[in-house]
């Protein structure tokens, strides 16, 4: 099938544009009249620039997951549920997407076998999750799990951005204030401390120093943390090596490390749970999670568990071997094998990360602003005391 481009109209009227695989001209206007839509013009289209138009979102997945809870718990069929979903929804590429599962299951296939046609926009532990609440029976209970899960992923990104907004601003104020004492004010003062003829003292040469290297590699200074940041993309796309090494370099962070690693498990604990919950397999649920650590030495950490448990060996001794958990977590895992719940056990553990990592990133948020006022302060007092010293020995020496 060819992807192509189409220009149509909904039931209330409204022009949609938008893009879908079809086989020719006719089947296109065939699938457009599924969706809803009445064709007005179409023709063949790119690839490529399907690539970047209509990203699926988190809000998107977050309402969609919303909508099929609410109507699978009221009785609807799934059909009818993707139905209304599609014709509410504004974004032309989940409305392609739903239009494809809803041609799916109306052949035959189930929602989570449709899903794994869209990989890209549903992640391997979504279908993984849809497949276990259909063959349990238990889908709006997942559904519910899996929204409540992408809402606080939402709300950590979001305090994550806040979290790096404020310092990647302050910071780039003081990197602009640097170019500008270096560049424009520091040499004129300079120039009438040389004229004075004295000895230059030790830091009033460091910063003629420093201000000439700004004056002849400014583009340099600009160019550096974009060459670093390529250079370090092209390394852990290269390198397994040292993506391991990099990753254990995250994690060993001062302040930031700790809060990563939390995150890291606060979503393995929740993830974890959701699907052992949901009836899938210990085993299942740990090689899926391996999948979303975002991180080679957690995965690591995660697949020698799973071989361990493979083995004999029960969870908490696992996880307490492998070295993935504090001994407070290995004991309330535990106690969720002894009393045959380890769901439970697994979303306290997810709520003690939670609560943590929200607690620490309070804190570095309260530590962050004075760090970068007193870097600034700091900066500006060494540029006055190298400027302004020379200036008051020569006042000072003149005779009234």
């Amino acid at each position: 099938m060819a992807l192509y481009s189409y220009k149509a109209i909904d039931r209330r009227g409204r022009s949609l544009m938008g893009q879908i695989e079809a086989i020719n001209l006719i089947d296109l206007e065939l699938r457009l009249q599924r969706m809803g839509l009445d064709l007005i013009v179409g023709g063949l289209s790119s690839r490529r620039a399907s690539m970047f138009k209509g990203a699926i979102g988190r809000p998107e997945l977050i309402n969609f997951c919303f909508h099929l809870e609410q109507l699978t718990s009221a009785g609807v069929a799934i059909i009818e549920s993707l139905t209304d979903l599609r014709d509410s929804v504004e974004n032309p590429r989940f409305r392609e997407i739903l239009s494809g599962l809803i041609e799916s299951i109306q052949g035959g296939q189930g929602l989570s076998a449709a899903m794994a046609d869209y990989s890209d926009v549903f992640p391997k532990v979504f279908a993984s999750l849809i497949r276990a609440g259909e063959e349990t029976g238990r889908m709006s209970q997942v559904l519910k799990s899996l929204a409540e899960n992408l809402k606080w992923e939402d709300e950590l990104i979001a305090q994550t951005k806040k979290l790096m907004m404020y310092p990647a601003f302050v910071g780039s104020i003081v990197l602009s204030v640097t170019m500008f004492l270096m560049i424009y004010l520091v040499p004129q003062m300079l120039g009438f401390i040389k004229s004075t003829g004295q000895a230059i003292p030790l830091q009033t040469r460091i910063l003629i120093g420093v201000s000439d290297f700004f004056i002849n590699y400014w583009w340099g200074v600009l160019l550096a943390p974009v060459v670093a940041f390529a250079a370090l993309k092209l390394a852990l796309a290269r390198s397994q090596v040292f993506r391991y090494q990099f990753d254990n370099f995250k994690l060993h962070l001062p302040l930031i490390g700790p809060i990563q690693h939390k995150i890291i498990l606060s979503r393995f604990a929740s993830i974890f749970a959701m699907m052992y919950s949901a009836g899938i397999t210990i085993l299942d649920c740990i090689k899926t999670a391996e999948d979303i650590a975002g991180n080679l030495v957690v995965q690591e950490g995660l697949v020698r568990a799973g071989q361990q448990i493979a083995e004999g060996k029960n969870v908490s001794t696992a996880f307490q071997d492998v070295g993935l958990f504090p001994p407070l977590v290995i004991r309330m895992l535990r106690v969720g094998e002894s009393s045959g719940k380890l769901d439970t056990a697994l979303l306290n553990v997810s709520y003690f990360y939670n609560r943590d990592v929200k607690e620490a990133i309070g804190k570095v948020e309260v530590m962050i602003e004075p760090a970068m006022t007193v870097i600034l302060g700091a900066l500006l007092g060494w540029v006055m005391l190298s400027v302004l010293g020379p200036i008051y020995d020569s006042i000072s020496k003149i005779k009234f």
